[in-house]
């Protein structure tokens, strides 16, 4: 029975569906938002919520914890410097589930997943026109 087991298991071994979760994670934090199907989004959600109520805390101690659990520097990097000052005065929260609708193949329900407060895009800064 499965009373109080809330994770699904998505037909994959313990190691598949841990690295399906990192790189989903990853894959938000790095493209802000995401394309999936609404059970694995809501699983990819709570871990990337947790990681940014771990990010919060700014300390070296978290930063590899969070290093551990995405496997990814660029993610770890993006994470502390952009994500969670986007998400400053929250108090959870951070990210948002909109539904797409059916896919077209296996009709699974897809949607899409993003943060609440969208980070600020890094794009250079306009050079000045010569005179």
């Amino acid at each position: 029975m499965r009373h109080k087991r809330l994770a699904k298991k998505f037909g994959r071994s313990p190691e598949h569906r841990a690295q399906l979760m990192r790189m989903l994670c990853a894959a938000l934090i790095i493209h802000d938002r995401i394309e999936t199907t609404l059970k694995k989004a809501k699983q990819a959600r709570k871990d990337a919520e947790k990681l940014v109520t771990l990010a919060r805390k700014g300390t070296l101690a978290a930063r590899r914890l969070a290093a551990a659990r995405l496997r990814s520097p660029e993610a770890v990097k993006r994470l502390f410097d952009v994500v969670v000052p986007a998400q400053a005065g929250r108090n959870g929260g951070y990210t948002r589930i909109t539904k797409l609708g059916q896919r077209r193949g296996d009709a699974a329900e897809m949607c899409v997943l993003e943060w609440v407060s969208a980070p600020a895009a890094e794009t250079p800064a306009e050079p000045a026109p010569a005179e």
